[in-house]
């Protein structure tokens, strides 16, 4: 018998429920792709992390992500929620304020700030770049699957930031809470381009803690709502910046995502002086025990 610790998270939330679940298997070694992937598929969270021991002399520990049905080279959440593991069983300490992950994406820096309840953590996220811009009258896929988005400003955009997304601004805020999703037409999206489906985004309402509302509609390979990606919103981020459309013109804003499908998410992201887009928010332990597998 095996014994490795185990934790179930709430990641991008101020309390239990608000945010995206995450499972994270410390003491990973000893287990294979098929169990890893096993294991994944029986949480049935949207991720499962595996922390291994620092691969090189660079990394503060090693890092696997699945989803139930396949290996996820990048996803920001679980990065995000298996630091703030990683420092509750004090497996790594942050050098000058960061821990640094390596894991398929290669190594990435997480910025630890503050302790306890009020720690927040942000992962620097893979460089994001613009595949093409869409215009939906000469696309009948992109159409169909904007159909029910009331549109905004900028033009929908397939951007890569570890994850290809369709990023799509819709006229404002209550127009993206009160939409209902052609999930067929996302999905066919999805498949004929090769990405996660479409990250809608509107600016908040006046007066809101928050400065965009967003939500992430997944079309493939599974199909349903994020409560709350932080990959999503780092591509979303990088487009904005690129654009000179970052919300009030600031390096740093608030998203709200996931009311929409029973969660309250806050995610926090920063774009630096490098330009380099940090996505992060604070975490809350739900479950801690033992996996016997």
């Amino acid at each position: 018998m095996t014994l490795r610790r185990y934790v179930q998270l709430d990641v991008f939330a101020d309390r239990p429920g608000a945010g995206n679940p995450l499972a994270v298997v410390l003491d990973a070694e000893g287990l294979d792709d098929d169990a890893m992937q096993a294991i994944a598929r029986w949480t049935r969270l949207p991720e499962t992390t595996f922390v291994f021991p620092a691969p090189s002399p660079e990394a503060s520990y090693g890092l696997r992500i699945f989803s139930p049905r396949r290996e996820v080279p990048f996803a920001g959440h679980p990065s995000v929620g298996t630091a703030h593991v990683v420092l509750e069983a004090g497996l790594a300490t942050p050098r000058d304020g960061l821990l640094v992950q390596e894991g398929i994406a290669g190594r990435l820096p997480l910025r630890v700030e503050s302790e306890g309840a009020a720690r927040s953590i942000a992962v620097r996220t893979p460089r994001a770049s613009v595949l093409k811009t869409g215009e939906p009258a000469n696309d009948p896929l992109l159409r169909a699957a904007l159909a029910a988005l009331p549109s905004g400003a900028l033009p929908p955009a397939l951007v890569d930031g570890g994850r290809r997304w369709w990023l799509a601004e819709v006229r404002d805020e209550h127009g993206l809470r009160a939409a209902t999703p052609d999930w067929d037409a996302i999905a066919a999206l999805a498949k004929a381009t090769e990405s996660m489906g479409v990250c809608a985004y509107a600016r908040a309402d006046a007066g809101q803690a928050y400065d965009l509302v967003v939500r992430a509609f997944v079309g493939a390979p599974a199909v349903f709502e994020d409560a709350a990606s932080g990959a999503a919103n780092a591509t979303l981020a990088a487009w904005l910046a690129e654009r000179g459309a970052l919300p009030g013109g600031r390096n740093r804003y608030t998203v709200s995502q996931g009311r929409e499908v029973g969660h309250d998410a806050r995610l926090q992201l920063h774009i630096d002086a490098n330009g380099d887009v940090w996505s992060g928010g604070h975490v809350r332990t739900v479950v801690s025990g033992t996996l016997d597998w």
